[in-house]
């Protein structure tokens, strides 16, 4: 059976997608989770959402999905221990050496690999087993097709529904690098869902486009069947941070969907979708999983929720706004300005003789609050009476078989929901030769359930002839067994095995002397270079394969897996890693000891997170020597991402090579550009930062620490430019001395 996985930010959400059908939930507590800004659940607050869920026979997966800090390690492992203890059923987890740790220390908690560890590859499945891995979410940018190919010991997860990361696996330092707000920690701006302008030399491309990076949603409805006949085993709809609504009325589709495939129910999809459409929608894709084009992913013109069509406004005063309505319009409905992006909530309505009124059908008047002009159009953003009715929680029973027997003595009572067994005895038969009470009456004292959550399936009762039961006693034993079966289920757990720490450190031979390392984009970058440093990475693999020969020369890869056979490669995902690369490269967030240590079994260096600060930097040094490489000089690449802004403002969705013939860059409100590169072979483009960061001041402090691999990357640098880094680089190198 397929696993529907729902979303939840808050208490009220949880009980909406409980009640509404889901079979697990995932949700963030206050710590370590990578939706900072959702609701999320307190320690107290989780317990209660652990027993509620278990009482209706629903998981509970915890997001512990953040990158973990030096600093953070035995707090998040208290966190994982508590939250194991209280009876999660599993951790989301996107930090490798946290993985590690918890392999360790509690061997029996279930661990689900984040689509952030950025899941692409099936050479990179590889090391998610040995680290004791049960399930992986595979990257949204993967086809439905290839993750069905994947051969592993490991359930596989997908997302089916929610909003979708501009950026391949949501590894974006965006964020983080623009504003100090890490996607990796939780903390991300969106800021894929602002304006942008494409500049093309020096010139801006015209279009009526301004949204050059925001997703659809993505919605399978239409390509379900597939994904039930896939060797998918979750199910997973996005949006945490959404409303209780929103919960319960996506959850009900998914929920209808499956049950239909598994001829449980009718299909009756149609009524949620359409109201879903009103309380959330940026338009809908179905995505990468079934291979979407350029155009089927993004929305340009606008990063909000665009709700339905609701009529055109025929005439405007300075009071009142006049819509001809082409569906119904409440009191209470939201509705937005097509043409100003301007909304409101309709707190007042009127008909057209301006009497108040609470629902409009042909036509509508508006308290003038936001800025109209006839012939605009208009659409519903909420709908009150969708919004009321998704608030109302259906009703959740869970099955119970029921069997009531006696003896000479006594009588038994059990009850059952399939997994948990309640046996309640009582002195409460004794014989009778006037009164015998009635197996009906027996039965029906038995069946009342109330609103307790159970539902009885079977109900066996022995004969009673001659015996007489006391119904006071009989709802007691009743009310004493429902009331034990709630406690079992609200306390399911499995049981905690807590190892002491064996941690073995993956030493590798350390480097004594100082080495730089270089990243270059061309041929004369590279020539430049080749003298002075000790190892050149190329991103071009026409160009590596000129100079392969040389043993300074390594190959970085597009960032998405290629099975090159290179060993001579600076890794940027666990496949090439897996595969045998020496160098693992910054993308991987290494931020602890724990990853360090993990990822030393497998490479030769490793190179550091671009977001440590140098405090962590510190502890992670003071920890053990490690052969470690830092940036000290790059434009940072901020994301990847499968889609084309290129493609799609200059060249309109067609095949193009545009790329190659001119250079491109992306224009922010505050006139910031930033350069894209692109992969043609790959269909990647790359999104360079606006400006470039440079440590070369700090190379002392960092080789004081125990580092002695620095890392210069080069983007557009000329002969000149080169020149000065090297200089610089002179200068550092001569005050070690």
């Amino acid at each position: 059976m397929k696993e529907l996985l729902v979303p939840v930010g808050n208490m009220d959400s949880l009980k909406a997608a409980v009640m509404n059908g889901a079979d697990a939930i995932y949700l963030g507590g206050k710590r370590f989770g990578a939706r900072a800004f959702a609701g999320n659940f307190n320690d107290e607050e989780m317990i209660s959402a652990i027993h509620f869920a278990h009482l209706y026979g629903v998981k509970i997966y915890v997001t512990v999905n953040t990158v973990v800090f030096e600093s953070e390690l035995e707090d998040v492992y208290n966190y994982c221990l508590f939250l194991h203890k209280t009876g999660v059923d599993a951790l989301i987890v996107q930090d490798l050496g946290l993985m590690s740790l918890l392999k360790r220390r509690l061997p029996n908690l279930e661990i689900h690999a984040s689509t952030q560890v950025h899941n692409v590859s099936e050479s990179g499945l590889r090391i998610l087993e040995d680290l004791n891995v049960k399930r992986v979410v595979f990257a949204r940018e993967l086809s439905l097709a290839t993750i069905d190919s994947y051969k592993t010991s490991m359930e596989k997860e997908i997302f089916i529904h929610g909003a979708l990361c501009v950026s391949y696996s949501g590894e974006c330092l965006f964020s983080s690098v623009l504003l100090g707000r890490s996607g990796n920690r939780g903390e991300c701006a969106q800021v894929c869902r602002l304006p942008y302008k494409l500049l093309e030399n020096d010139e801006f491309v015209k279009t009526d486009s301004k949204y050059l990076l925001s997703t659809k949603e993505l919605k399978t409805v239409s390509k379900f069947k597939e994904i039930m006949d896939s060797s998918v085993k979750s199910l997973k709809i996005e949006g945490r941070m959404k409303s209780p609504e929103y919960v319960a009325c996506v959850t009900r589709l998914y929920r209808n969907l499956i049950d239909y495939y598994y001829g449980k129910d009718c299909l009756r999809v149609s009524k949620y979708e359409e109201d879903l459409k009103v309380i959330f929608n940026r338009q809908y894709t179905y995505g990468y999983l079934f291979n979407a084009t350029n155009d089927e992913i993004i929305n340009i013109h606008t990063s909000n929720h665009v709700g339905v069509h609701l009529g055109k406004v025929f005439k405007v005063t300075n009071k009142y706004i006049y819509i001809k309505l082409d569906s119904q319009l409440n009191q209470g409905d939201g509705i937005r300005i097509n043409e100003t992006n301007d909304g409101m909530i309709v707190n007042f309505l009127y008909d057209e003789s301006l009497k108040l009124t609470s629902v409009c059908k042909n036509s509508a008047v508006i308290d003038n609050k936001i800025k109209a002009s006839v012939g605009d159009s208009v659409n519903k953003t909420s709908d009150i009476t969708i919004i009321n009715k998704y608030r109302e929680l259906p009703v959740r029973k869970v099955d119970i078989d029921v069997m009531f027997t006696h003896n000479e003595n006594c009588a038994t009572l059990e009850i059952t929901d399939g997994i948990n067994v309640v046996k309640k005895e009582a002195d409460i038969v004794f014989p009778s030769k006037n009164i015998s009470i009635k197996k009906e009456d027996i039965i029906k004292q038995l069946s009342k359930l109330g609103n307790t959550p159970f539902k009885i399936a079977n109900i066996s009762v022995g004969e009673f002839e001659s015996k007489f039961i006391n119904i006071k006693d009989l709802n007691a034993i009743r009310r004493n067994a429902v009331e034990e079966l709630i406690f079992i289920r609200e306390n399911s757990k499995k049981e905690v095995i807590q190892r002491k720490d064996n941690e073995e450190m993956h030493k590798n031979s350390l480097e004594e002397k100082l080495t730089l390392s270089v990243l270059v984009r061309d041929e004369e970058q590279l020539l430049k270079c080749l003298t002075y440093f000790d190892r050149i990475y190329v991103i071009d693999r026409n160009l590596y394969n000129l100079y392969k020969d040389n043993p300074k020369i390594y190959y970085r890869g597009s960032r998405i897996y290629e099975k090159t056979n290179i060993k001579n490669t600076l890794a940027t995902e666990l496949g090439e890693i897996y595969d045998g690369a020496k160098i693992s490269d910054y993308f991987l967030n290494i931020t602890n000891h724990e990853t360090l240590d993990y990822l030393s079994k497998y490479v030769d260096i490793n190179t550091l997170s671009i977001e440590l600060e140098d405090d962590n930097i510190e502890r992670i040094m003071k920890h053990n020597n490690y052969n470690v490489e830092m940036l000290l000089y790059s434009t940072f690449e901020l994301m990847i991402t499968k889609y084309c802004p290129v493609n799609k403002v200059a060249n309109k969705d067609t095949v193009c090579t545009k790329c190659m013939k001119n250079e491109y860059k992306l224009v922010d409100r505050n006139g910031s550009k930033y350069p894209i590169k692109t992969d043609v072979k790959n269909h990647l483009t790359h999104i360079l930062d606006s400006k470039v960061t440079n440590n070369l001041e700090k190379l002392k402090y960092y080789y004081n620490l125990g580092i002695r691999n620095f890392r210069i990357e080069l983007n557009s640098e000329d002969s000149k430019e080169i020149d000065d880094i090297i200089k610089n680089l002179d200068n550092q190198k001569s005050n070690l001395n």
